[in-house]
């Protein structure tokens, strides 16, 4: 009898959990909503209805987002992006009904304005007071304070927790990170050992004048075309020792290393970014239903990418005529008159302390301790891009792949990260076995040379920070939709550059502004193009003259924005102080920007060949310095 109880008694109880257990007591949903939480007011947002594992026939819904009303069907396995456009800012409610099943959002509409906010402060501030890290800051925290609903002390917090953290979280932001802090240590061990000392004497004999230490750096800048940031890192820290003895302003040098980086990577045939470029062309063709390779798109698209072309030929010129001019011009005359290579106050990224520099008394100035150092950092790149791209491909793949293929399917970050390693453990064991160094002054050495570094990881994860904020805003969206009007199709091509030019200077990312605009100019050409009856070669000009616009003006902000990662690391592999490096470089940017726009964007746009605009583009340039800037020598 008691057993019988028992047995009731487990039985009622696993029951009355059964009932109450959310699992089963509540059916799985039969549609998943993804949608943002903020949108903008006049810009379009998204809502993903995906259909559930539950759904196993046809369903209907009604979508309710504020007043609109939206019906559909959808099928097992099926997902549908909704687009909408919100009209008024404040507070609006979605509603999904499903079956008499209701469920609601709440999405918070701003106005567009307040999503530019953000980036304005950080790069209005920092030119202001010369202060990148508070400027950054207080940027941060101002689009925290409108993402999470203007609680102030609530946005600090976040500012922390999540856009900070989470950017040091992000295993393409860590990777980075373990790269800048691998190549510094690495330069702190050969600048130690004296390795740096010997490549600067050897150099010596051939940079006999600033002149010649100028184009010295332009010229390794060409050589080093595979990665804008191994570019910038070895370029930058290779040549400061010669031209600080040759008395060249550290604001020059981070101008000519930043013009030969991601222009240079950007149009390589071979590169880390290739990939990125060539997949969003097959896109954003796909979309619009036209067969296109895009690895041949982006060839033809070169001779059209007038920025980056031009804004090496400026870097060759102002080294090749001696002349600068605006507040470059005042920094080479400070740097040649008084041999002071940054200005009193400054405060240089990436600098290594006297005694980290110093060999110890007596030690031999040998160049290869420096240079084998560098050239395994990058031949080990470039087998790593190999490595890494075919075994990310897959072998059937692979076996079909193009080289440009390979490497761009790699993970270029993770590769420098290996390479860094690599060159640090190579310059340690030379010096240890030739007894320069001992093991233990050869890791104080190193870690001297991380803490070189500590200020660039933190501006560059402050700026990572920002770029999550803008992308939670829609900042480049808000700025695509307001700058993106009916306009004649001929003029597409140099719109299409002030875009991409001002996203890209605003967020500080060129991937993000490629991400975005190529698949979105693309579809508008198109439609625009068609809607006045242009087509055939005409309408091809315009689709590979707007592709090349987003190329080369996204190019524009990563060169000359204050928070982007290659104008950070260009200060620091430079040792320049950061603002400096922006206020006399943007001069030489807007210059090459307009002279390109004027010349070339518009003219070809209605059929001129791209090399007629390019020749007149360097005459225009040529003409400017030859007129306007000065020489950098001190005049008695």
């Amino acid at each position: 009898m008691e057993g019988e109880l028992m047995r009731r008694y487990i039985f009622i109880l696993a029951l009355a959990l059964f009932s109450i257990s959310p699992r089963f007591a509540q059916a799985e949903p039969l549609i998943d909503i993804d949608v943002d939480s903020i949108s903008v007011k006049g810009v379009r947002s998204e809502v993903k209805l995906v259909a559930t594992k539950a759904v196993t026939e046809e369903i209907s819904y009604r979508l309710t987002l504020g007043e609109e009303i939206i019906d559909g069907k959808l099928t097992p396995g099926q997902s549908k992006k909704i687009t909408w456009k919100p009209n008024r800012a404040g507070r609006t409610t979605l509603v999904l009904d499903v079956n008499g099943k209701k469920a609601t959002e709440h999405i918070r509409v701003i106005p567009g304005i307040l999503t530019i906010l953000p980036p304005l402060l950080a790069i209005g501030l920092a030119l202001a007071t010369r202060q990148v890290l508070v400027s950054l800051f207080l940027s941060i925290w101002l689009g925290a304070l409108f993402v999470y609903n203007y609680n102030p002390l609530g946005a600090l917090w976040r500012t922390a927790d999540t856009y900070i953290l989470g950017s040091l979280a992000d295993p393409g932001n860590a990777a980075m990170l373990l790269f800048i802090i691998f190549i510094g240590g690495c330069i702190g061990v050969v600048s130690k050992s004296g390795g740096m000392q010997g490549v600067v004497n050897v150099l010596r004999s051939y940079a006999t004048t600033p002149r010649r230490a100028q184009f010295l750096t332009w010229f390794l800048g060409l050589f080093i075309f595979f990665d804008d940031y191994a570019n910038t890192i070895i370029v930058g820290n290779t040549m400061r020792p010669i031209s600080d003895d040759r008395r060249i302003s550290r604001e020059k040098l981070a101008y000519i290393v930043d013009s030969t980086s991601a222009p240079v990577a950007s149009i390589a045939l071979i590169s880390t970014w290739i990939g990125l470029e060539v997949g969003l062309i097959n896109e954003a063709f796909d979309i619009i239903g036209m067969e296109k390779n895009g690895y041949v798109v982006f060839i033809r698209s070169i001779p059209y990418r007038f920025y980056p072309l031009l804004a090496l030929t400026l870097g060759f010129m102002t080294t090749w005529f001696d002349r600068d001019f605006g507040p470059m011009l005042k920094a080479e005359r400070r740097a040649r008159s008084t041999g002071k290579v940054i200005a009193d106050g400054s405060m240089p990224l990436g600098n290594l302390r006297e005694d980290l520099i110093e060999p110890p008394e007596g030690a031999p100035c040998r160049w290869y301790n420096a240079l084998a150092p560098i050239l395994v950092v990058v031949i080990a790149t470039f087998i790593g891009l190999w490595y890494h791209g075919k075994g990310t491909m897959g072998a059937e793949q692979f076996a079909n792949a193009a080289a440009w293929e390979v490497f761009s399917s790699a993970d270029a970050n993770i590769v420098l990260c290996w390479s860094s390693l690599l060159g640090g453990i190579v310059a340690i064991s030379m010096v240890v076995f030739q007894r320069i160094l001992t093991l233990s002054k050869s890791m104080d050495a190193w870690l001297g040379g991380v803490q070189s570094m500590v200020i660039a990881i933190i501006i560059l994860l402050l700026a990572w920070s920002l770029g999550t904020i803008c992308k939670e805003l829609h900042t480049a969206e808000y700025l695509t939709t307001v700058l993106m009007g009916r306009i004649e199709p001929h003029f597409l091509p140099v719109i299409v550059f002030a875009l991409s030019a001002v996203i890209s200077f605003a967020t500080g990312t060129s991937y993000g502004t490629m991400g975005i605009l190529i698949p979105l100019v693309v579809s508008v050409t198109l439609r625009l193009s068609t809607g006045v009856g242009i087509g055939g070669e005409t309408l091809d000009l315009l689709l590979v003259g707007v592709v090349s616009s987003v190329l080369a003006g996204s190019i524009f902000g990563v060169h000359c924005s204050p928070i982007s990662d290659t104008t950070i690391m260009s200060s620091m592999a430079s040792s320049s102080d950061h603002t400096d490096h922006v206020r006399t470089q943007l001069p030489y940017a807007l210059l090459v920007a307009g002279v390109g726009m004027a010349v070339g964007d518009i003219p070809t746009a209605y059929g001129m060949p791209p090399w007629v605009s390019l020749v007149a583009g360097v005459g225009i340039l040529a003409g400017f310095l030859w007129i306007f800037a000065k020489s950098d020598k001190v005049l008695d």
